[in-house]
């Protein structure tokens, strides 16, 4: 039988503590535990949040795992204005949009964000909307009304793509905080898809297009180039991260609720853990690392909210069995 020292040519260190900044594959004996260690890696998995106070879909998203943001949507009573802040255990109350709005788009932080877009009782709105962490205030006009759209960056750069008016739409608009203009076409007009990053280096994937779409597309502040495909062509479905590290999950295909979920890194996608509730039109906020996915579809409208921890390193102690 091989020893340690003959496969990876080092013995393996005897230490009174545990390593301050190990790498990954490093072993070692701490004689205060005793035990025998080594820095592996934690498995990715999806884990239960705190249910929003109102159940809802189509809703618009920013901010991170830990300081979520959910606003408007459509409710068991219809459509919904309300607002809701997530402190990574529960939500509570915020300011109401000025209009009940649903299939909205959402961009920045929890204290500094946009709502984009979406439907009103009325039809299609172009209503841009600035949240200062209290309240809700008017910003520039889109250019064109539309629904079912996703947006990237922050309150002061941002960017809007796609969604439907009579039609799916490839337009872009980019917003500097006071107004819209245009920016650079999708190569594939799609709504009800997802998207993430900046206004400079965003992603965006999914969606109905002719069919149910898998393409994934980058923008660089001009135009939009193909990504990689997603394994699960699906609409409907929520992300977040930015265009290098990007995260997908939910969605729908013909009738079927969907809890793949995707890890992009700039060319590829790859498989990871599923949501435990598979869901379509439901929020996405946070990184590829720390997800946030929150209400949607399941069969009615929902409150649930999972918390998303990719892979990560981790010292593991061996065990005998």
């Amino acid at each position: 039988m091989s020893t340690y020292y003959q496969i990876f040519g080092g013995k393996i260190n005897v230490v009174a503590s545990d390593p301050s900044n190990p790498i990954k594959g490093q072993v070692w004996f701490n004689t205060a535990t005793p035990a025998l260690k080594y820095r592996g890696v934690t498995a990715a998995a999806w884990a239960s949040g705190g249910n929003l106070a109102t159940a809802r879909r189509q809703s618009g998203a920013a901010g991170t795992q830990t300081v979520g943001l959910g606003f408007g949507g459509v409710a068991t009573t219809g459509l919904t204005s309300a607002t809701e802040e997530y402190d990574g255990s529960s939500w509570t109350a915020g300011g109401s949009l000025p209009s009940a709005t649903a299939g909205l788009a959402g961009a920045g932080t929890q204290t500094v964000a946009l709502a984009i877009g979406g439907e009103i009782s009325t039809g299609n709105t172009n209503v841009t909307s600035e949240y200062n962490g209290t309240s809700w205030t008017g910003g520039g006009n889109l250019g064109t009304a539309r629904y079912a759209l996703a947006a990237s960056g922050t309150q002061t750069v941002a960017a809007a793509f796609g969604g439907y008016t009579t039609v799916n739409l490839n337009s872009t608009e980019e917003y500097d905080g006071t107004s819209w203009t245009g920016g650079g076409n999708l190569g594939t007009a799609r709504r009800a898809l997802a998207g993430c990053g900046t206004q400079t280096v965003a992603a965006a994937f999914g969606g109905f297009a002719t069919a149910v779409s898998n393409a994934t597309e980058e923008y660089d502040g001009t135009s939009w180039t193909a990504g990689g495909n997603l394994n699960t062509a699906r609409t409907g479905l929520a992300g977040c991260g930015i265009q290098t590290a990007a995260l997908a999950f939910g969605g729908i295909i013909s009738t079927t609720n969907q809890n793949a979920t995707e890890e992009y890194n700039g060319t590829s996608w790859t498989n990871t853990t599923s949501l435990t509730t598979a869901r379509t039109r439901l929020g996405g906020a946070g990184t590829q690392t720390a997800g946030l996915a929150f209400g949607g579809d399941s069969g009615s409208v929902t409150a649930v909210t999972e918390e998303y921890t990719g892979i990560t390193a981790a010292t593991k102690t061996v065990t005998s069995t």
